[in-house]
């Protein structure tokens, strides 16, 4: 051997972290921020407060970071980890690492491009690094007569701001569902033009729509949509001569798989969402009683579960507080307003008296990270509106604000861009 000597650095539950002789300890750190260097360790004191930690903005294979949670109070005040434009564990910057357990310790060293900085040694609880929220979405499509169909396009900003019409791109149609893909773009897929179709047109991280392309799976409308995982999406259910229960992937390109068999009760006009930080659920619909099915993270769709809550046909759904979820507004045979909030685990609460108009045929979406929006639909027949209400990130929903653009319903919506 070549002589190198290694010193050994006892963790908070008795585990060696194995630095390379040379390791420069540095001062208690107590700040709110620390740039960090290689092959040196520090001891990160957040008694008073949360600490971001920035690593290098340039490193070499083997280089060495340790970080040890001095008075076990990241449980308290956790270290974000902010990688300083260089991968972490494979995923990007654009990622947020938080380390939120008491007694940590993390050695960090560089492997290469690909998989960046890695924790060799993170004592007492992984942390994953998670994916970066959507901060915009796009409503598109839908029916604005008895027989008429439109493409046109609504932005909202990350704020909540619905922007006045853009023409739209693609065969103009309704009962479209909607979902975001790829961590930062949208795709609209199925509906009804005159018969179903299976057509497809993807969002870029910029809201622009591309031009149609021909779909794989049964052409259908009024399917239920979500993202689920990290960066793909689900379309199942839907009406193709009769409800089906039928499922298409989305992978994190874009792509949409062929069929997969279902599972659970065919039904269409029902809503698809996330919830958790990786998961997904499909509820409501064109059936007499609440049925939910669970999607894993892989995109495998779950036998029936029976919820509470009003059964209803065509309801919206958005995302709120950064894992949680709301089904609102639908028909019973009369429009209602009633909310249902969905937990980080899948679990759809009781009624809660609704707010603003109500109505169905609506579409909901995320947006700002954290809050999520409800806008457009029917408060009966061919009485469309372009009412919008806010979603606010504990879960309330916000009083009737007059909407921009051309009112309709039965329309798609999706977010995209992760950059406010």
């Amino acid at each position: 051997m070549s002589g190198l000597v290694k010193d050994n650095i006892f963790g908070s539950s008795g585990v060696v972290l194995e630095a390379a002789g040379g390791l420069s300890w540095q001062p208690v750190v107590t700040a709110s921020t620390v740039t960090v260097e290689a092959a040196k360790g520090y001891f990160i004191n957040t008694t008073s407060n949360a600490c971001t930690i920035t690593l290098p903005s340039s490193a070499e294979a083997g280089d060495q970071i340790i970080l040890i949670d001095y008075a076990r109070t990241w449980g308290t005040n956790a270290i974000t980890i902010d990688s300083n434009g260089l991968n972490f564990q494979g995923s990007p910057d654009t990622y947020t690492v938080d380390y939120d357990t008491s007694g940590q310790s993390l050695n960090l060293v560089y492997s290469d491009s690909t998989k960046g900085w890695t924790p060799s040694s993170d004592i007492v609880n992984a942390s994953e690094p998670t994916p970066p929220p959507t901060q915009k979405a796009a409503f598109a499509f839908g029916q604005i007569g008895s027989s008429s169909n439109t493409n046109v396009k609504n932005l909202m900003n990350s704020s909540g701001v619905i922007a006045t019409d853009v023409t739209g791109v693609g065969t103009a149609r309704r009962m479209i569902s909607g979902a975001t893909y790829g961590l930062d773009k949208g795709i609209f897929a199925f509906g009804y033009t005159s018969s179903n179709v299976s057509l497809k047109n993807l969002m870029n991280n910029s809201g622009v729509i591309a031009a149609d392309v021909t779909g794989v799976g049964t052409a259908r409308r009024g399917t239920g949509s979500t993202g689920y995982g990290v960066d793909t999406a689900i379309y199942a259910f839907g009406l193709a001569g009769a409800d089906t229960n039928v499922s298409n992937l989305v992978n994190s390109s874009g792509v949409v798989a062929s069929d997969t068999t279902g599972v659970g009760t065919s039904r269409s006009e029902l809503i698809g969402v996330r919830y958790g930080t990786d998961t997904a659920l499909f509820s409501f619909g064109t059936i007499a009683s609440t049925k939910t099915n669970l999607v894993s993270n892989s995109g495998v769709v779950a036998s029936d579960t029976t919820q509470v809550g009003t059964a209803r046909t065509a309801p919206g759904a958005a995302t709120y507080g950064g894992d949680k979820a709301a089904v609102a507004y639908g028909t019973t045979g009369d429009v209602t307003a009633v909310k249902n909030l969905i937990s980080n685990v899948g679990v759809i609460g009781s009624d809660v008296t609704g707010v603003g108009t109500a109505r169905n045929s609506i579409a909901g979406v995320g947006y700002g990270g954290d809050k999520g929006a409800f806008a457009y639909g029917t408060t009966g027949g061919t009485n469309y509106v372009s009412l919008k209400n806010l979603l606010s990130n504990s879960g309330v929903i916000a009083s009737d604000v007059t909407g921009v653009g051309t009112a309709r319903a039965t329309l798609a919506s999706a977010g995209y861009s992760t950059s406010a």
